[in-house]
């Protein structure tokens, strides 16, 4: 039976497996393993796994700043796919940063990702007009 929880260290291999299958144009900035280390030293428990037996087969990283909360890594194995579990882990996440007061979420979407984003919008996202900016502080 699937389940959503929170990560465990025992996740580590599995999830950077499905990482590495689902986002497999990941940048130098965002290698896997480097992202999951930065993530758990924050440890502020908003990485949430989707269960199927013993295998890992989604994830999301939420975060949350005290001025809105984000959503990362929502993924979900090709093989697990069309039956909830995005949405599953989503709203997970979401609920997690509602508790910790979070008033607004966001998100980043390739913009030419065109089936993520009929996702997200399904889940009530609206694409806003701002220019995503970013600046590389480590190379």
């Amino acid at each position: 039976m699937m389940q959503i929880r929170k990560y465990e260290s025992t996740d580590r291999e599995m999830v950077l497996t499905l990482w590495e299958q689902v986002f497999p144009n990941w940048t130098g900035h965002n290698d896997p393993a480097a992202s999951l280390d930065r993530k758990l030293l924050v440890a502020d428990d908003l990485i949430f796994v989707a269960i199927d037996g013993e295998l890992v087969v989604g994830t999301v990283l939420a975060g949350y700043d005290g001025h809105r909360g984000w959503i990362y890594s929502l993924a979900v194995s090709t093989s697990h796919r069309r039956r909830g579990i995005g949405t599953r882990l989503l709203l997970r996440a979401e609920s997690a940063l509602e508790s910790l007061g979070c008033p607004k979420l966001n998100l980043q979407v390739r913009s030419d990702n065109d089936q993520v984003v009929a996702f997200y919008e399904s889940l009530g996202f609206a694409i806003e007009q701002r220019i995503s900016m970013g600046k590389r502080l480590v190379e």
